[in-house]
């Protein structure tokens, strides 16, 4: 069996409440394990609307159907009303899921690291991380062990701010292999696990239709070079594609490939990993900058020196 980890990023009210406990029944159904990220803070995410004036925004949001995949209530959060504390309201719900699962931080304000994070001192990078690792653990009663930034904002600055916090590995950007990051200092970072696949907003009315996708990303890891690692949300896979979802994982398990945690994929020594480093790089069907793993020949991706 290949392994291909299999990443959860839960970034709303919405997406925790509802499509969450539909996904852990999902996966329990198909014996599956994940990596599930919790943002925890309030949710801002309809504050992402003025991002309309931007095309590549506007025509992500219209070829995907945005409001029919989200529904109002994501797209208008925070903005008319003030944002609700995501982890406040659903404890029980990140309590079961780290019963079976491998639960990270996400965001604190999952708005807020998308907009600013590339702009932010080193102290506020540090308030940020530290006021959702310390919610997300008071939630859990447990440490939280691995991360996964928002939005992959994430760049040398962002590493470097997240070494103080023991991570056992983040999940902050786009590549295609595990990799320890070298810090400024000469040393070398907190193992990072990239995410090699395209996700369904990424492709879905430009490269694919709705019902040819399953059928692509499975092609996409069959011929995936290094490790594959791929991620849903909780706001799609687990409401509005929720039944898409459950067929994806039983092709696959026809198909040889075991979906797993992330944390299933180091290595027993990390000295075994390549070296290298995440900087600002753009990506077909997404809108802005994020953090790509530097060095390696994507076609998904192009790295912006």
């Amino acid at each position: 069996m290949k392994r291909v980890g299999l990443r959860i990023d839960v970034d709303t009210w919405r997406g925790t409440r509802e499509g969450m406990p539909r996904l852990l029944e999902t996966l329990a159904l198909h014996g599956v394990r994940a990596s599930v990220f919790f943002s925890v803070g309030p949710d801002n995410m309809g504050r992402h609307l003025w991002r309309l004036a931007k095309p590549a925004f506007l025509w992500k949001m219209l070829r995907s159907n945005a409001v029919s995949l989200y529904g109002w209530d994501i797209l208008l959060a925070g903005t008319a009303w003030p944002g609700r504390l995501i982890g406040r309201g659903n404890a029980e719900v990140m309590r079961q899921t780290a019963r079976t699962h491998e639960v990270g931080l996400h965001a604190w304000d999952h708005f807020a690291w998308q907009t600013w994070a590339g702009i932010w001192n080193t102290a506020q990078l540090h308030r940020h991380i530290a006021l959702g690792k310390t919610a997300l653990e008071d939630l859990l009663g447990q440490a939280v062990t691995c991360s996964a930034v928002a939005g992959w904002r994430a760049d040398q600055r962002v590493i470097e701010a997240k070494q103080c916090f023991g991570f056992r590995y983040n999940s902050d950007c786009r590549g295609s292999t595990l990799f320890r990051p070298r810090l400024v200092n000469g040393a070398l970072g907190t193992v990072q696990i990239p995410v090699s696949l395209p996700t369904w907003d990424e492709v879905v009315g430009s490269t694919v239709k709705p019902q040819q996708f399953n059928r692509y990303l499975l092609d996409a890891i069959h011929s995936a070079p290094g490790t594959p690692v791929y991620t849903i949300h909780a706001e799609v896979e687990g409401i509005a594609f929720l039944q898409q979802f459950s067929a994806l994982l039983t092709m696959a398990r026809l198909e040889g490939l075991q979906f797993c945690p992330l944390g299933e994929l180091l290595p027993t020594s990390d000295s075994d990993l390549p070296i290298g480093k995440v900087v600002r790089g753009t990506i077909q069907g997404r809108e802005g900058w994020l953090g790509c793993q530097q060095g390696v020949d994507d076609q998904h991706y192009q790295v912006n020196q």
